[in-house]
């Protein structure tokens, strides 16, 4: 299959060299589209589907992708971590932390960092790894999908403080883990310095990255400056997408990562301009974009290193990723446990909240293709591989174990009695019948029923800008024909 492809791009290659790639790329759209197709009839997230796709057409399988366009689209990786950035900052509003308190800033913080404790002993003291790969693996394990979980609360329709606190801990969960890896990324770069521990590799770092937060703060700034209220809606699409890729060039030129700033832009943008719906535009156009993100990480995932010897240390790739996915699960479990006691929440709360920050995606595949950039060769080869694989694995149990701590919490039932609660008898005291029970229940929940059919947020902000539109080019239309009269 690899000789037949390399010959059809050589073929079509001969004649245009642009062509390769885009015909590389729409088989990378298509493959990720068809894939969810099937992923879909298994209730599975749509990055699981990527990713898999990614395998089935990458160099381990189809080799429907040459290498050469493989490794030309890296600045994808920027491109989309840089949007998945942004969005994070929208969940550090200052109004949103107030209201919730420190409460939910301590539930988070332990259980994302126990989880990196519990794998950074796992790997460098009991499995005596290398300290960069620990280290960044351990940085990964503290991040969480919130997109699973927010999946499943719609599903069940489930409501109460337990649901309100995992998704206030899930909003600010990403936040902890782009801090922990730039960390890690310090750490990391020292051990793997031939001078060893100094201030160029530990303090020179972390100064780069607290430059990176002040500059895309600055960004925010501009950004809102750039946005007046009668700015369009595709002017403004346009502006936003245009500082993102000023900023990841800045960061490409300084060689250092555009997380922490592009965070750092959306948080003060959302801050400043309490415009949300600018989130929600560039979420409803950056799907494409994310997509080939994740092909291209499954088509860097490594069968072969998976189960062969690893560059990591004595232990084979395959048992260190099925260690780091009990482990990390053990660690969210533990931390939210201890963070929910310290702060008092009740035995609900404590007792499953870790149960729905299993889930691990989007932030901490980004995460890993950065981390296997920095730490090159097999090492970072290795490290992108366990994430991918055991990503793929905590999207497949982490629906059903957020749908179980939703249900052992009693944020959902799917008893009647408890989903429309009817008192059994009258105003006077009369006992009701059954049927007249049944009746109240079920005019009940038609009352808790949408009037309306419900679409996102996304499309609803993605519809006014195109009624906006239309009544631009309806004006200009009518404008040009008063023109030509005249």
């Amino acid at each position: 299959m690899q000789d037949i492809m390399n010959d059809f791009y050589a073929k079509i290659g001969a004649t245009s060299s642009v062509a390769p790639i885009i015909i590389s790329i729409a088989f990378m759209l298509f493959a990720g589209f068809l894939m969810t197709r099937i992923t879909k009839l298994l209730h599975l997230p749509n990055v699981t589907a990527y990713i898999i796709a990614g395998i089935i057409i990458g160099p381990f399988c189809l080799c429907l992708v040459p290498s050469s366009v493989q490794s030309g689209m890296s600045f994808i990786t920027d491109i989309a971590l840089a949007f998945i950035a942004f969005s994070v900052g929208e969940y550090f509003k200052v109004d949103s932390l107030k209201n919730s308190g420190w409460k939910v800033i301590v539930i988070t913080l332990f259980e994302a960092l126990v989880a990196t404790l519990f794998v950074f002993i796992l790997c460098y003291f009991i499995l005596r790894l290398n300290l960069a790969f620990s280290a960044v693996l351990a940085a990964l394990a503290s991040a969480t999908a919130p997109a699973s979980t927010i999946m499943t609360i719609r599903q069940t329709g489930a409501k109460g403080e337990y649901v309100e606190t995992l998704l206030q801990v899930v909003a600010l969960d990403d936040v902890v883990s782009l801090v922990a890896y730039s960390v890690a990324v310090s750490i990391a770069v020292a051990s793997q310095n031939s001078g060893g521990i100094s201030f160029e590799t530990i303090g020179l770092p972390i100064i780069k990255n607290l430059a990176a937060l002040l500059i895309g703060g600055a960004f925010g700034f501009i950004l809102k400056w750039l946005m007046p209220k009668k700015r369009t809606t595709d002017n403004r699409l346009i502006i936003s997408i245009a500082m993102l890729f000023t900023f990841c060039g800045i960061c490409a030129l300084l060689d250092q990562s555009p997380l922490l700033g592009c965070m750092a832009m959306g948080m003060v943008y959302i801050n400043f301009s309490k415009d949300d719906k600018l989130f929600m535009q560039l979420n409803y156009f950056s799907p494409p974009i994310l997509l080939l993100f994740f092909v291209l990480s499954g088509m860097s995932f490594n069968l072969n290193s998976l189960v062969g010897t690893s560059s990591i240390g004595t232990m084979p790739l395959l048992v260190v990723g099925i260690l780091y996915f009990f482990v990390r699960i053990i660690g969210k479990y533990v931390g939210a446990y201890l963070g929910c006691l310290i702060t008092r929440k009740p035995k609900e709360l404590r007792n499953y909240l870790g149960l729905g920050l299993i889930p691990q995606a989007g932030v901490a595949i980004g995460l890993a293709a950065l981390g296997a950039r920095l730490l090159g060769g097999e090492l970072g080869s290795d490290l992108q591989t366990i994430i991918l694989a055991s990503c793929v694995l905590y999207e497949m149990i982490g629906p059903a174990c957020a749908k179980l701590g939703l249900y052992l919490s009693h944020s959902y039932s799917n008893k009647i009695e408890e989903v429309a609660p009817v008192s059994p008898v009258t105003s006077l005291g009369k006992p009701k019948t059954d049927a007249e029970i049944l009746i109240e229940e079920i005019q009940t929940i038609q009352s808790k029923m949408p009037q309306r059919p419900e679409i996102s947020k996304e499309e609803e902000a993605f519809n006014e800008a195109a009624e906006q539109q239309y009544e631009d080019d309806y004006y200009n239309s009518k404008q040009r024909r008063f023109i030509n009269r005249r």
